[in-house]
């Protein structure tokens, strides 16, 4: 029998809930849309005709998100080509042969490579969050990506007439800039994925890496105000991507007390897939800060099955023994689909999970 922790509720946050409960971002796209992605590509369809599937998808992502009961939506980044690429997707100073990232299944993917200077975003976030904004009420939240992340696509060799600082200035002033651009268009917070922060550590065992990526996003923190920071989190997790990962293997004792340095005021911890569940909530205990907001992931998206709400119910009880209930909300560990041509997992499985994460915190904040 489970034995609940008193007083688990705070203040109603709305919607019937007691405690925040978010998605990390990404839907899997229909069917539809992956091939009309591919068939643009080979001049099969016309772009207004890649649009119109553009369209249907987000507006058929809200519709459905709208449906579990989530008091935060997002538009499931139908129309990003990925997480991380979104920036600088159709830019010409690109080429195909940046960093590779191995996952334990033995696929990989890979970075593009700057070649020349100036740095400068193709895409803000900003532009799906308005789109989204236009088919809801509800509150939406924006992913962005990490300046850390897009610091990788600067070749190791350098560029000739660009110096490594100035790619970091122009850098650090851009993701500023996509930061902001979403707040000002009333994003209900803004998300900066930092899923290479775990892989660090296994790429560079000194941490000096992680280190150098915690600096480089605190560049970045630091030109907003304390009260902004309060609408922006980080999410991390050991990647996920073909119902696979890229960094699960390193333990999160060695990345969480520096992932805490970082001056945001949430935080999006994968938690559902730990082996050791107990274990990463006393290390969030032993060293998140008392103004920082601790989503832990009840979720676990790489995997089929779908969790009842009582199993989520129970998730947060746990997590409340950790964290104080005041600071405490849920999640999912991962985006469901990345990368935009992730079909391992379904669609409807995937708003199945949401329903559970959303009945689940609930069925949490009444106990």
């Amino acid at each position: 029998m489970t034995t609940y922790p008193k007083n688990i509720s705070s203040k109603d946050n709305g919607n019937g809930t007691t405690i925040p409960t978010e998605p990390i971002g990404s839907i899997p796209r229909p069917t539809e849309l992956i091939e009309g992605v591919k068939a643009i590509e080979t001049g099969s369809i016309s772009q207004e005709q890649l649009n119109a599937l553009y369209d249907h998808a987000v507006r058929d992502t809200i519709q459905r998100f709208e449906a579990t009961g989530s008091p935060v939506i997002t538009d499931g980044e139908q129309t990003k080509p990925s997480f991380a690429t979104y920036p600088i997707h159709g830019i010409k100073t690109m080429a195909p042969d940046g960093v590779t990232i191995p996952f334990e299944d033995g696929h990989a993917r890979q970075l593009p490579r700057l070649t020349t200077g100036p740095f400068r975003y193709r895409t803000y976030a900003d532009t799906y969050l308005q789109e989204a904004k236009k088919h809801t009420a509800l509150p939406v939240k924006q992913a962005v990506i990490s300046a850390s992340a897009l610091s990788l696509l600067y070749p190791q060799e350098g560029i000739e007439g660009y110096s490594r600082d100035e790619f970091l200035e122009n850098l650090v002033a851009e993701a500023e800039t996509d930061i902001r651009r979403c707040l000002e268009k009333k994003a209900h917070n803004v998300q900066i994925d930092f899923t290479e922060g775990r892989l660090s550590v296994k790429l560079d065992p000194s941490k000096q890496l992680l280190k150098d990526f915690v600096n480089l996003n605190n560049r970045v923190l630091e030109r907003f105000t304390t009260e902004e920071r309060q609408r922006i989190g980080v999410h991390t997790c050991p990647g996920g991507d073909l119902d696979s990962t890229h960094s699960a293997d390193v333990n999160y004792a060695e990345l969480l007390p520096d992932l805490f340095d970082l001056k945001a005021g949430n935080f999006y911890v994968q938690l559902a897939s730990e082996s050791d569940r107990a274990g990463v909530l006393e290390i969030i205990r032993n060293n998140a800060g008392a103004d920082q907001r601790i989503f832990v992931g009840v979720i676990d998206p790489i995997n089929a099955r779908v969790e009842t709400p009582e199993e989520v119910r129970d998730r947060v009880v746990e997590a409340a023994e950790y964290v104080p209930p005041e600071r405490l909300g849920t999640t999912d560990d991962c985006g469901f689909s990345p990368f935009g041509d992730d079909t391992s997992t379904a669609r409807e499985i995937a708003f199945e999970k949401i329903r559970a994460r959303v009945e689940g915190t609930k069925l949490a904040a009444q106990a």
